[in-house]
């Protein structure tokens, strides 16, 4: 990288406080959204498939879209793609609360997780050319709490604003906070941010980024549309194309590299077998939590006419039980079991679930306390899984594949996200209309258990240990910081996203 014309120096520490800002958007909106379901059905008349994709939509655009950004940013620069992913990130949020109906909601959500995923991946990238040292452990020690809590925080917001209903905005609240967060990020961030140009030697394959979205849409589409419709055969059809898609996806890549020219990604890393099993457990275990996480605010609020403040606080247990188990994964229990940690996690999750489906079988009126202790038993569970499972992953790959190995995995997290949110959504809104709210939640959390229990038997064939400290390398190690929200959003018992994981995109 060349062409600095300024220095972060003094206002290094104002830049982590904006990185810091974008991140917390992302996760607002991640988990904000969640609980405007029926405000949405009343305002909009959103349909159940409609909501499903207001949701699901931003973590597709989101997850297809993050490796291309992190090659746009090594291209053109990280400030350039920062500044742009964050000033379309901010106006994608304040069109989404302008929408007169739900099809343009949904279109402004995909372009609102496309403008995410240009402006997350420069994260860690600007922070390692600001930091370096001890200064950057203390950053990450940093980002850990205040994403966590972020995490917590969103669907307590989103409740509180839809429930406040301030100058009778209702839903359109929970998007347009974060305008005043982007705008004041983006002053700053053109103030304070250092000049360096970006390395024009680096190729965009065009190819490859088609793929992985063309890819992603095939599995989705049909994911959302199939229950509905009765699961005809262009939905088989499509659901193959889709994982077809991302098996030529990887050899496109190796044919790309083989001819000179610069992948997406580092082909190697598919190459390595405990490296894509734990592709197929992240898939696994991101749509189980998510998916859930969904069907339980649906639950609530569909199946039992909570309020949206009221849903909010309901998704406190599992939330808090989350932060506990990453804690205590992070700070001790990864580093000493390795994946056994991964398995205990996922037991837990289990258990709850089996725990969570036997008290909804009370016969008895319905109270949140009722189903506190599955719910914060899952939780435990998932914290204690996803401040390990990246690090465990990514010990399978060297050090030089680190970049585009995170940033793989990250984008799978989005991705699986997206496809949680259309089985378990879709599994709940059918069981609905065919017996209680109950019965359906008992049937979406049969599906996480399936989806748990197959995680489980693949965590045997990941890595014994985690990697001892996957931002040991600069920018440039990591393959010249391609894909650099790998490391960063995507890192496990060190990076962000261990907090990130443990309460946000739920």
């Amino acid at each position: 990288m060349t062409g600095e014309t300024s220095g972060g120096g003094r206002w290094r520490w104002l830049i982590l406080g904006v990185m810091l800002a974008a991140e917390i958007m992302d996760l607002l909106d991640s988990t904000i959204v969640n609980v405007a379901g029926p405000d949405l059905e009343r305002s909009l008349g959103a349909s159940s498939l409609g909501l499903q994709w207001v949701i699901g939509g931003y973590a597709l655009t989101l997850g297809a879209g993050l490796i291309l950004g992190g090659r746009l940013g090594d291209r053109f620069g990280r400030r350039a793609m920062f500044l742009l992913g964050l000033g379309a990130f901010t106006a994608a949020s304040l069109l989404c609360a302008a929408a007169p109906t739900t099809e343009i909601l949904i279109a402004v959500r995909l372009v609102q997780g496309f403008a995410g995923a240009l402006l997350l991946p420069q994260g860690l990238g600007l922070l390692r050319e600001n930091f370096s040292g001890p200064e950057l452990a203390k950053v990450f020690g940093v980002f850990g709490p205040v994403l966590g809590l972020g995490g917590v925080l969103g669907p307590l917001i989103g409740g509180g604003l839809i429930e406040a209903d301030l100058f009778g905005l209702g839903w359109r609240a929970v998007f347009l906070v974060n305008v005043p967060i982007g705008l004041a990020a983006l002053i700053i961030a053109w103030r304070i941010l250092p000049r360096r140009s970006g390395d024009k030697s680096v190729g965009i394959d065009g190819p490859g980024a088609l793929l992985i979205v063309a890819a992603s849409a095939l599995l989705v589409l049909p994911l959302n549309l199939g229950q509905e419709e009765g699961w005809p055969a262009w939905t088989w059809v499509s659901i193959a194309a889709g994982l077809a898609g991302f098996v030529l996806f990887a050899f496109q890549q190796r044919r790309a590299h083989g001819r000179g020219k610069t992948p997406l990604v580092m082909p190697s890393i598919f190459s390595r077998r405990a490296y894509t099993l734990g592709l197929a457990g992240i898939a696994l275990f991101f749509s189980a939590l998510i998916g859930t996480q969904l069907v339980l605010t649906l639950f609530l609020q569909i199946g039992h006419g909570f309020s949206a403040g009221e849903a909010g606080l309901g998704n406190l247990p599992v939330a808090l039980g989350t932060m506990v188990g990453g804690a205590l994964s992070g700070a001790y229990l990864a580093e000493r079991l390795g994946r056994g940690v991964l398995q205990i996690g996922g037991i837990l999750q289990v258990g709850g679930s089996v725990l969570l489906w036997a008290e909804l079988q009370g016969t008895g009126g319905f109270s949140i306390w009722t189903i506190v202790p599955g719910i914060a038993m899952a939780g435990l569970g998932s914290g204690l899984v996803i401040a390990a499972l990246f690090s465990i992953i990514l010990a399978a790959v060297r050090d030089e594949e680190i970049g585009s190995a995170s940033g793989v995995l990250t984008a799978v997290q989005s991705i699986a996200g997206s496809i949680g949110v259309a089985v378990l959504g879709s599994t709940f809104f059918d069981g609905i209309k065919r017996g209680s709210p109950e019965s359906a939640f008992q049937q979406a959390l049969c599906i996480q258990a399936g989806l748990l229990v197959v995680f489980l038997g693949l965590t045997f064939l990941f890595p014994r240990k985690g990697r001892a400290d996957e931002f040991a390398t600069t920018a440039d190690e990591a393959d010249d910081g391609a894909v650099s929200v790998g490391a960063g959003q995507a890192g496990g018992e060190s990076g962000p996203q261990s907090a990130q994981g443990a309460a946000g995109r739920e």
